[in-house]
Order: C-alpha cells, then sequence, then structure tokens
C-alpha cells in the first residue's frame, strides 16, 4: 500500500524524529569543575548552564576563547579548544535538564 505524498508529509510531522543525546565531550572536566556536569554550578557564582539555548552558549564560548569577554579563568579554560571542542560543550549542557539546588 502506498500512502499518498500529503499523507505522508502529514504523518512525518505528527511524529517528529528525536535527535540522539549529545555524547559527553571529552573537555568536559575542566568545565565541570565550576558549572557540575549537568549544568548546574558546583561552585558559588558561577552560572548554571543546563537547558540555556544552544546559539548562546556557543557564541559565548568563543567569546571568552577569543577575548571578547574578558574573565580571565574562562579565557584559560576556553583558550586552547577548537571550535568543534566548543560546539561540543555548548551542545551537552544545552541538552541538560535543570534542577532546583540544594540549600547550602
Amino acid at each position: 500500500m502506498r500512502i499518498p505524498t500529503t499523507a505522508a508529509l502529514a504523518l512525518a510531522l505528527t511524529f517528529p524524529v528525536f535527535a540522539a543525546p549529545p555524547v559527553k565531550p571529552a573537555r568536559l572536566g575542566l568545565c565541570a569543575a565550576c558549572h557540575g556536569a549537568d549544568g548546574m554550578a558546583t561552585m558559588p557564582g558561577a552560572p548554571n548552564l543546563a537547558g540555556q539555548k544552544l546559539d548562546y552558549l556557543r557564541e559565548a564560548l568563543r567569546q571568552y576563547r577569543d577575548g571578547r569577554r574578558d574573565v580571565a579563568v574562562m579565557r584559560a579554560a576556553t583558550g586552547p579548544l577548537s571550535d568543534a571542542e566548543l560546539d561540543q560543550l555548548a551542545q551537552w549542557f544545552a541538552a541538560q535538564t535543570p534542577h532546583p539546588q540544594a540549600a547550602p
């Protein structure tokens, strides 16, 4: 049985294809020290990254790496990273689900 083209399109839009979750980045360790592996900060003053917009994270990481955002610790952490590595980190943190943090 052959499904008409418009019916196939409607069916495809009804059941979206879900992207595979991002692979845990090899360079996650340094970020996780402050921002947590799941993007929920473990250090006071460090922002939570879980669930942030992907484009925002990509651009922010590039700005830290390139010195357009002047934060020494972030410049040191992102300085040696390639665009591909920054993208992996941005994808990882954007895909994480934010959750309430425990009170200190």
